[in-house]
């Protein structure tokens, strides 16, 4: 921030709370993951394995998710920083109170879709009446509930509508037949289904992205206050400040994650070497993560802008999306403030 740059950060931190102090260490800064440790998030655990985040000056502490974790209520009760999310569930959570803010989006494709069996009959979207689909919820559900309100098919179970199977995160629904379709993404849940004994011959999959329902997904957010505070603290100290250039050390986590996801995405082996030793699970399999981190690279894709900068139109697409399709809208308002270029402007100066 400008205020460092002027007093340094523990200096700062002295006078705001009346203390003195003479030491600056590293900012510290917890990054929220959507999921467990895996290569969907190569590019953060790369950045901070690489001391792409300690050369910003910056003490990243990187906290995997799991089925039980919203990353949206995590920053929300104070427990991260900035967290990764996908557009539809952080603009529900803004709409219902939780002020969350885009600072950058390293996916700029979908990779979500329903894949399901051959055998179940299913050809076309048309074919979904009457079946049973597996579907993620936890703020996952979005995208496919909008879906199935532009089909003009009811997710009530009722005759003619669809039945929807509350899915964990796995594929045993479809490897069992307890379901038709099920939830998957193009770099995890669809090799499952390979792996677990199914070949590509015997599936029909259908992607968000190719059915004009695809909606933006990991995305970093924070909350609106952390890009206001700066210019709080400029208040009390009596020192004009611009709040576009306020968020310094977001700017500088951004730009060390940009490395880390470049990075990644030119040595996708390493990089999945650098995701197991983070993996405290012991989950993973080199197989499948160099497989993910193969198709990842084609989510984060190349932006003439830059990694990881927001594509304005593709986020009103998002919200178009969101707010379409039927009486039960993901969201019934355009949202304000809800992304902003200002951070990754910064992290290019």
């Amino acid at each position: 921030m400008v205020l460092k740059k002027l007093f340094g950060s523990a200096v700062l931190a002295g006078l705001i709370m009346g203390g003195a102090a003479t030491a600056e260490a590293k900012d510290p800064l917890t990054l929220q993951l959507k999921w467990v440790t895996q290569a969907q998030f190569a590019g953060y655990y790369v950045a901070k394995e690489k001391g792409f985040y300690d050369a910003e000056d910056l003490d990243v502490t990187i906290k995997a998710g799991g089925p039980d974790i919203n990353p949206s209520q995590v920053i929300a009760g104070g427990g991260a920083d900035v967290v990764v999310d996908w557009m539809p569930s952080a603009l529900a959570t803004r709409e219902k109170g939780v002020p969350l803010v885009n600072i950058a989006q390293f996916f700029q494709k979908s990779g979500m879709m329903l894949t399901c069996r051959k055998d179940s009959g299913i050809k076309t979207p048309a074919d979904f009446k009457d079946k049973t689909l597996g579907v993620w919820f936890g703020g996952n559900e979005y995208p496919f509930l909008n879906w199935m309100n532009k089909l003009g098919l009811k997710t009530d179970g009722s005759a003619g509508g669809v039945k929807v199977l509350k899915q964990g995160f796995n594929v045993d629904p479809l490897l069992q037949k307890q379901a038709d379709c099920v939830s998957t993404m193009t770099y995890n849940e669809y090799w499952q289904v390979i792996d677990g004994g199914l070949k590509a011959k015997d599936l029909v999959t259908f992607q968000y992205e190719k059915e004009g329902v695809a909606t933006l997904e990991d995305g970093l957010y924070t909350l609106d206050k952390s890009l206001q505070d700066p210019a709080m603290v400029a208040n009390i100290l009596g020192i004009e400040f611009d709040i576009a250039e306020a968020p310094e050390d977001l700017a500088r986590f951004v730009r060390a994650s940009q490395k880390g996801w470049d990075w990644a995405v030119k040595n996708p082996k390493d990089s999945v070497k650098i995701v197991l030793a983070n993996d405290t699970t012991g989950a993973q399999t080199e197989k499948h993560q160099l497989r993910m981190m193969k198709e990842i690279a084609k989510l984060v894709g190349k932006n003439p802008k830059g990694t990881g900068w927001l594509d304005d139109a593709a986020a009103d697409r998002t919200v178009e999306t969101l707010m379409s399709g039927g009486s039960d809208p993901v969201i019934t308002k355009k949202p304000e403030g809800a992304w902003t270029h200002a951070i990754i402007e910064k992290a290019g100066m």
